[in-house]
C-alpha cells in the first residue's frame, strides 16, 4: 500500500530546482515517486509517494538540504 503527501515548496525557479529537489525527495527511505507541479519563483505543489509514511520532519530535512522551504501549511513543517 502507497502512502501520499502533498505539500508546497517555496523559491524553486527552474528545472533545475526540481531536479535538486526531487533528487533530494527520492533519497528519502521509502520514497518511490516525486510529482512537482513548478511556479516559476511562487510556492510549488509537490506530491511524495512512499512505501511507508515519511515523516514531516524527513521531507523538510531534504527540503532544506536542497536549499529550499516547505511552505507552512497543516502539520508539515
Amino acid at each position: 500500500m502507497s502512502t501520499t503527501t502533498q505539500f508546497s515548496v517555496d523559491g524553486m525557479t527552474c528545472g533545475h530546482c526540481v531536479q535538486h529537489v526531487t533528487s533530494e525527495l527520492t533519497a528519502i527511505p521509502g520514497v518511490t515517486d516525486v510529482a512537482i507541479d513548478l511556479v516559476a519563483g511562487g510556492s510549488s505543489p509537490v506530491k511524495v509517494t512512499s512505501d511507508a509514511p515519511i515523516s514531516d520532519e524527513a521531507i523538510a530535512a531534504a527540503i532544506d538540504e536542497a536549499g529550499y522551504a516547505v511552505t507552512p501549511r497543516g502539520s508539515l513543517l
